[in-house]
C-alpha cells in the first residue's frame, strides 16, 4: 500500500507569526515549529496567539520529532505549552535553539524544561532517520544566530523547507541552494515569501555598518539603540564594535538581557568585561562613552523605550544631546503606535536616526530577487509559499511563473488546508481543512479565551476589585481633583483611610510623572502602569491583589 504524504500548515500562512506545519506520513509524523503571534489592536486582554493543535489530538504516539528552524518567537514561543500539551516529543534544533526555547520553558512554568527531550544538532551535515522520515539540514542567512532550513525525504518526495532566509546580506556571505536541486525527486519547495512585494535591492550588513559606525563616532552624547530582543546578532556586533573604540554598552529590557546571556553561555556573544555594564552605571561614565541597547522599537507599551519617552525608567532620562536609533524594520500593523513614540522621541532629543533618514537596519526576509534566485537553484518540482499573508503568497506565485515555473506546480495553502502528494497522482488540496482556530493565551494561562474570564472571575471572588476614577485636563495633563475610589470586595472605604489615602497619592504621581512633560500621552500605557503599581503596593501592604480598574476621563 502507498501512502500519502500530508502537508498541514496549523500557522504561518494568512498572518505573519503562529509558525507551524505537519508533515504526515503513514504512522509517522513530523513536526515544525511552534510560534507564537502577537494580539491585534482589537484583542484586548490577550497576551498572544498560538496555533490549534486538535488535528494531532489522538496522534502524540505518531509524533518522532518536532523540528525548529531557529529561535525567533514566531517559530519557538508557542513551544513551552505546546511541548506540554503533546506530552513532550522530542525536539532537534541547534544549540542556540534548544537553549532559547528551554529558557522560555522555565519563563512560563518553573521546573518544565527537564521534560524537554533534545538533540541538538552541532554539525549541519547531520541527517537523523525518523522512521518515514530522513531530516536533514541547510544553512541559510537570517537575522539570528543558528538558524537553518530543513529537508524531509519521504517514500514519496523530498520536501524543502526555508524557514526564514535572506541571501546576500552578510559580510563574508557565500550562502547557495544549489546543492538542493541535486536531492531526490519530485522535490517540494516551501519557501517563506516575506519579501514577495519588496523589490528594492536588499540592503548588506557592510552598508549598514558604514552609516551606524558613522552615528556611533559622531554622536555628541548617549546613543540609545531600539531594536528587537531577538536581534542577538546586531546586540553581539554593537558590543564587538564598542570594545574596539573604547565605548561602554549597557543592554536593557527583559527577553533581551535573556537572549544575550543564552548567546554568552553557548560562546556566540563575546566581550571584555570592561565592555558591558549594568544599566543603573551608565551615569558613572562620559556620556559620548555610553550606548545602551534596548527593546520596544515597535512602541510596545512596556518595553524600555516607551518607560525612557515616558519619563519612567529608574536609570535613563532623554537628555536633548542623546542620540536614539531605530535599528529594526516595522511590522505590519504598529506604524501608528511607532509614529507616535518617534514624534515624542524628536520632542525630547535633537537626534533620531530611523530607517526613513539613512539605512541602519539589515532585515533577515527576501526580496522578490532572492526569491527567483533560490528557485532557480533549488529547480523544485512543486512549490509552496510559506509563512507570510495570503497576498504575499499570490505574489510569491506570480514572481515564479513570470520567471517561467510551472503554474500547475504552485500550491497556496490557507490555514487547515491538507495537501496530498503521492507518487502516482499529482498532488491535490482537499476540500475539508482541519480546525486552525486562534488559541489566545493571557499571560497566564494554557487555555482558550474563556480562561481570561474565569480568571477575572475568580480574582474577583478572592481579592475583590478596585477602581480609580481620575479627571484629567486634556490640554496640561494636570489631574482636575482628586481622583475617586470604589472598592468592592476589598477594603473598607471607612476604615482604610490611610491606605486609599497612599494609594490616591501614588495614583497621581504615577498619572503626573506621565502626563507632565511635553509629549502626547499614551493613555494605555498609563492605565497599565497604574494597575502594576497600585497592584504591587496593594500586595505589600494586604497581601491581597485587587482587580484594578483604572478609569481616566479627559475634559
Amino acid at each position: 500500500m502507498i501512502n500519502d504524504l500530508k502537508i498541514i500548515p496549523l500557522g504561518g500562512q494568512e498572518e505573519v507569526g503562529r509558525n507551524m506545519t505537519v508533515f504526515e506520513y503513514g504512522n509517522d509524523i513530523v513536526l515544525l515549529d511552534m510560534g507564537m503571534q502577537f494580539p491585534e489592536d482589537d484583542m484586548p486582554g490577550i497576551d498572544f496567539i498560538i496555533p490549534n493543535i486538535k488535528y494531532l489530538e489522538n496522534k502524540e504516539k505518531k509524533i518522532r520529532a518536532v523540528v525548529f528552524t531557529h529561535g525567533h518567537m514566531d517559530h519557538i514561543g508557542a513551544a513551552p505549552i505546546l511541548l506540554e500539551k503533546l506530552g513532550y516529543p522530542q525536539v532537534i534544533g541547534l544549540p542556540l535553539t534548544i537553549a532559547l526555547i528551554r529558557k522560555k520553558m522555565e519563563d512560563i512554568k518553573k521546573g518544565s524544561s527537564k521534560y524537554l527531550k533534545a538533540i541538538e544538532i552541532k554539525d549541519i551535515k547531520e541527517r537523523i532517520k525518523l522512521n518515514s522520515f530522513e531530516l536533514g539540514f541547510f544553512d541559510v542567512e537570517h537575522s539570528i544566530m543558528d538558524s537553518c532550513g530543513i529537508t524531509l525525504k519521504t517514500p514519496v518526495g523530498t520536501v524543502i523547507h526555508t524557514g526564514d532566509w535572506t541571501l546576500g546580506t552578510e559580510i563574508g556571505s557565500n550562502i547557495s541552494y544549489e546543492h538542493l536541486s541535486s536531492l531526490p525527486k519530485p522535490t517540494i519547495l516551501m519557501m517563506e515569501c516575506l519579501g514577495a512585494v519588496n523589490r528594492k535591492p536588499l540592503k548588506t550588513e557592510e552598508e549598514m555598518w558604514v552609516n551606524l559606525s558613522h552615528v556611533f563616532n559622531s554622536a555628541p552624547g548617549r546613543v540609545i539603540v531600539a531594536t528587537f530582543s531577538s536581534q542577538v546578532k546586531r546586540v553581539r556586533d554593537i558590543i564587538t564594535y564598542a570594545q574596539k573604540v573604547g565605548k561602554k554598552v549597557a543592554v536593557d529590557g527583559f527577553s533581551m538581557k535573556l537572549n544575550l546571556k543564552t548567546a554568552q553561555e553557548l560562546g556566540y556573544v563575546k566581550a571584555a568585561k570592561d565592555t558591558l555594564i549594568d544599566i543603573k552605571d551608565i551615569n558613572k561614565y562620559p556620556d559620548n562613552k555610553i550606548i545602551v541597547i534596548g527593546t520596544g522599537a515597535q512602541g510596545e507599551s512596556r518595553a524600555v523605550m516607551a518607560r525612557i519617552v515616558t519619563g519612567n525608567h529608574r536609570f535613563i532620562k532623554l537628555k536633548k544631546k542623546d542620540t536614539v536609533v531605530f535599528s529594526s524594520s516595522i511590522i505590519p500593523g504598529n506604524e501608528r503606535t511607532i509614529q507616535r513614540l518617534k514624534d515624542d522621541l524628536y520632542r525630547q532629543c535633537d537626534h533620531v536616526i530611523h530607517s526613513e533618514i539613512m539605512d541602519i537596519h539589515v532585515g533577515g526576509h527576501n526580496n522578490v530577487d532572492a526569491i527567483k534566485t533560490i528557485i532557480k537553484q533549488v529547480k523544485p518540482t512543486y512549490l509552496l509559499p510559506v509563512y507570510a499573508h495570503h497576498y504575499m503568497l499570490k505574489e510569491a506565485a506570480k514572481i515564479a511563473i513570470e520567471d517561467g515555473f510551472n503554474e500547475k506546480n504552485i500550491f497556496i495553502l490557507d490555514n487547515g488546508h491538507v495537501i496530498k502528494f503521492n507518487k502516482d497522482k499529482a498532488p491535490m488540496i482537499m476540500k475539508t481543512k482541519v480546525e486552525t482556530d486562534y488559541i489566545f493565551i493571557d499571560g497566564v494561562g494554557h487555555n482558550n479565551l474563556e480562561a481570561i474570564v474565569l480568571r477575572d472571575r475568580r480574582a474577583l471572588a478572592e481579592d475583590g476589585m478596585f477602581v480609580i476614577v481620575a479627571t484629567v485636563n486634556s490640554k496640561s495633563g494636570k489631574i482636575i481633583s482628586s481622583p475617586d475610589i470604589i472598592s468592592r470586595g476589598f477594603v473598607r472605604l471607612d476604615t482604610s483611610k490611610e491606605l486609599l489615602y497612599q494609594a490616591r497619592k501614588k495614583a497621581v504621581n504615577i498619572i503626573q510623572a506621565s502626563t507632565s512633560k511635553n509629549t502626547s500621552v499614551d493613555w494605555n500605557y498609563i492605565k497599565k502602569n497604574l494597575k502594576n503599581k497600585l497592584g504591587d503596593f496593594f500586595y505589600q501592604k494586604t497581601g491581597r491583589r485587587p482587580m484594578i480598574l483604572p478609569v481616566i476621563t479627559e475634559v
